[in-house]
């Protein structure tokens, strides 16, 4: 205890700054583990590098010199210089194994060696620098004698065959010489102590079952739901012929697909160096996400929901005194070029009355967050912040809101952009008219009854269907009812023109494209069906706005999307008031409207051939059926199991293949035409057999 003393009182007495702030040592304090280490000297080159040991005995190092001594007991030092920069390496020369009956220099114990090194920088005779090095470092227990030969010992570990046996039988014994806490598979632990803990035991692999059974196992399936069908396909094997251990595949095996309904795990973000790309989340100086509450799944709000370069959004979230009670917090931001900006926040405070609970309401409750991004290229210049807080009763239910605006640091007016020069996904579709200010398209959004109140802007890329309801008199005639509804939606398309990039300007004619309307609707009409009252035909109900883009080109490497043409269309239907027991004097009619953006590409695919417009059940891409690859298990590129096995499963399937085809009808048919053809040709040949021949008549020659 006394030597730990005087080495820790030794290193931060001592220091390792340079007295002069141009030199240094990076880093200057080292805490060494294995036989090498290594820092950097910076500043103007260094004349001398000593290298000196404390005393085993006192524990205190000698007094500093510049004498250039680069070997010291058991240690050495080694310096390159290239530049203005020094590498110094200090490096431990003596074995490292432990003792046995062979060897001389050697380690007694597991803790090697422990010592205090200090490394001095001299220039002009003057120490400007020093390294002070702390060693630890525990005996190799390796086989090797660091002569190239290969030593065998009684006492080796022997590793086995991770494929048939496992290779630590008690994963949860992290501490060696100890017991560890609900790790009862730990032979260090005494059955007192496994007392204490026995209700608690680790489970599963990490607790010591690391041969745990498999579902297709007999034995394993013992619950009450198991199918009717397990005890006829169960296998009934060992324990130790299990899939746990690899025991089962002989050739490289892949992961399934995730679920698209999986969350996926949120993983450490990368840090952006070559700027940001619309989409990409922000990450602030500490390398993690900027994250500002957003709503989810099932309207609740996700308070790390990462913000997404050039994504605008303002939403509400439901919150508690403890979830509202901290302000949000200001951390830097990274530009996307790897330099960070601090955000100016400026506080706001809200009078509200609390009431009774004024002794103990919850200060500091965030109202709403307003944050503006400043961006210009792909990279953010500025952030600014504006946090509203105030106070509520602990039992309250707050409605926060928050929001998030990106505006271009080109900006040269209050008027915002959707794009520079296309349009980004997520922007306002920017309309007008003639002689009149930039407006956009819009769909409804309703209020809390669900009537048609206020509406929202079409955003580009977003395909989005909103509806609301309309009061309807029953004293109101049809003209005046279609009238009334049609004025409703065509408020939300004020403009005829819309523009063609997200930086159109109102002066440029060529900026926008003009709107195309496809129905006139008639609102004279006043015709009704029968003498039925409260039915009107031809009530416009539904409004259709289609949005056709295109990629026509790219900017840093970013496709940039233009409108080509806007269209809209009505939809009517036939209304009736509809009245349960009695009529009211006012009844309801249900709007809506739709907007739908199609993509046209820039180039006409490639047509498809015949063979794949008729064959696409041979296309092994598009079906979960491919006869192609009937037959890849009898191939070379099959790695389930040997190929020795799938040669002879095949062969087995051919020959049963056969023996199905000579038992089936068309190989009746076809041995019976065989076996006739054999009876006509061997009744053929008896006919002629019978058949009498010609006697031989022999010719003399004359003389």
């Amino acid at each position: 205890m006394v030597f730990w003393g005087l080495l820790w009182g030794l290193l931060v007495v001592s220091g390792a700054r340079a007295q002069n702030g141009t030199f240094g040592f990076q880093p200057s304090r080292i805490y060494m583990s294995g036989s090498m280490v290594t820092a950097s000297f910076t500043g103007s080159p260094a004349d001398v590098f000593s290298l000196s040991a404390a005393d085993n005995e006192t524990g205190m190092l000698p007094p500093e010199d510049c004498s250039g001594r680069n070997r010291t007991g058991d240690w050495s030092l080694n310096v390159t210089s290239q530049g203005t920069v020094s590498r110094v390496t200090v490096l431990l020369t003596r074995n490292l194994q432990l003792c046995t009956t062979n060897r001389t220099v050697c380690c007694t114990e597991g803790l090697c060696l422990v010592a205090a090194l200090r490394v001095s920088a001299c220039r002009d005779s003057t120490v400007v620098a020093r390294l002070l090095i702390q060693a630890e470092i525990y005996a190799n227990t390796s086989s090797g004698n660091g002569t190239g030969k290969l030593e065998t010992f009684d006492n080796a570990t022997i590793i086995p065959n991770q494929v048939y046996q496992p290779l630590g039988s008690c994963p949860c014994n992290l501490t060696a010489g100890a017991c560890d806490i609900r790790c009862c598979c730990d032979q260090e632990c005494t059955p007192e102590v496994k007392q204490l803990f026995s209700g608690s035991c680790f489970s599963g692999v990490f607790g010591g079952d690391v041969n745990p059974p498999f579902d297709q196992l007999c034995s394993a399936q013992t619950r009450i739901h198991t199918p009717d069908w397990f005890p006829f396909l169960c296998v009934q094997s060992s324990l130790n012929n299990t899939p746990f251990l690899g025991y089962f595949y002989h050739g490289s095996t892949t992961s399934s697909e995730a679920s698209s309904f999986k969350i996926p795990s949120q993983t450490v973000p990368g840090r952006p160096l070559s700027g940001y790309k619309q989409g990409d989340p922000i990450v602030t100086g500490e390398n993690e996400y900027f994250a500002v509450p957003q709503p989810f799944l099932a309207g609740q709000c996700a308070r790390d929901a990462p913000v997404a370069f050039l994504q605008d959004f303002d939403v509400e979230c439901l919150a508690t005194c403890e979830d509202g009670r901290s302000l949000l917090p200001s951390v830097a931001i990274n530009t996307g070029t790897g330099d960070y900006i601090n955000p100016l926040v400026t506080y706001e405070k809200e009078t509200t009355n609390v009431g009774p609970c004024a002794s103990n309401a919850c200060e500091n409750v965030t109202f709403a967050g307003n944050y503006t991004i400043i961006w210009e290229g792909r990279r953010i210049t500025e952030v600014k912040v504006t946090v509203i807080s105030g106070e509520i009763c602990p039992g309250d239910i707050l409605r926060q809101r928050f929001s998030v605006t990106f505006v271009s640091a080109n900006a040269t007016s209050t008027e915002e952009l959707s794009g520079n020069p296309g349009y980004q996904v997520g922007k306002p579709v920017r309309a007008t008219s003639l002689n009149s200010s930039v407006d956009t398209l819009n769909l409804w959004k309703p209020d809390g009854r669900g009537l048609c109140g206020s509406t929202t802007p079409v955003l580009f890329g977003l395909n989005a269907v909103s509806g609301c309801t309309v009061e309807v008199d029953l004293q109101e005639n049809c003209s005046r009812l279609r009238e009334r509804v049609t004025n409703q939606l065509n408020s939300l398309v004020r403009a005829n023109l819309v523009g063609k990039r997200g930086n159109s300007n109102s002066s440029i004619p060529d900026d926008w494209v003009e709107i195309i309307r496809l129905d006139t609707l008639d609102t004279s009409s006043n015709t009704s069906t029968g003498i039925l009252e409260g039915l009107c035909p031809r009530v416009p109900a539904h409004l259709n706005i289609h949005i056709l883009t295109a990629d026509v080109g790219a900017v840093e490497g970013i496709p940039q999307q233009e409108i080509l043409g806007v269209q809209i269309s009505f939809s009517t239907i036939t209304w009736q008031v509809q009245c349960p027991l009695t009529c009211e004097e006012a009844g309801s009619l249900p709007i809506s409207a739709a907007v739908q953006f199609t993509k046209i590409p820039a180039q006409p695919p490639v047509p498809k051939t015949r063979f794949q417009v008729n064959y696409t059940e041979f296309d092994c891409k598009r079906n979960d059926v491919c006869w192609p690859e009937l037959f890849y298990p009898l191939t070379r590129f099959y790695t389930g199991e040997p190929y020795s096995h799938s040669l002879a499963k095949g062969l087995v399937l051919v020959f049963f293949i056969v023996i199905a085809f000579l038992l089936s009808d068309p190989g009746r048919r076809i041995c019976g035409m065989q076996s006739e053809r054999r009876r006509d040709a061997s009744r053929e040949e008896s006919e002629a057999a019978d058949w009498p021949l010609p006697s031989r008549v022999s010719m003399a020659t004359p003389s």
